[in-house]
């Protein structure tokens, strides 16, 4: 177990001094790549939430067709 907690500590510390040097050393200025990001975060939102409409959508159409195959139940 500890072997586990020590590996995830040291994932998110490499993550985060990877992040760190990336910022340091991109060619962009910080403005242009907070905008980026930003950019960038919107559009997966939004290809996500795309997605999860369209996975609804199939999943409404399925329920539906299964209701109609559904014979009644024996009423109580």
């Amino acid at each position: 177990m500890r072997r586990v907690i020590f590996w995830l500590y040291g994932f998110l510390v490499g993550g985060l001094i990877g992040a760190g040097l990336i910022l340091l050393f991109t060619p962009q200025s910080g403005a242009d790549l907070r905008e980026k990001i930003r950019t960038r975060w919107h559009q997966i939102l939004e290809e996500g939430r795309q997605a999860a409409a369209q996975h609804r959508a199939e999943l409404e159409r399925e329920l539906a067709m299964l209701i109609r195959r559904t014979p009644p139940g024996p009423s109580l």
